[in-house]
């Protein structure tokens, strides 16, 4: 499996400011273990994910 992790930066305009936070598109939704590992792996405070619909 290949997922996409984007990291970006919360609440502010500068690179390397405030809150850093890992957003990962899904297809589908998985299950909240793979979920809750995905979020180990970034090691960041903050980890969400999405599926996209209509």
């Amino acid at each position: 499996m290949v997922l996409t992790i984007y990291q970006i930066n919360l609440f502010t305009d500068k690179l390397f400011e405030d809150n850093p936070a890992a957003v990962c598109p899904l297809e589908k939704w998985l299950s909240d273990e793979l979920m809750q590992s995905i979020a180990s792996e970034n090691n960041l405070s903050e980890t969400t994910s999405f599926v996209p619909t209509g």
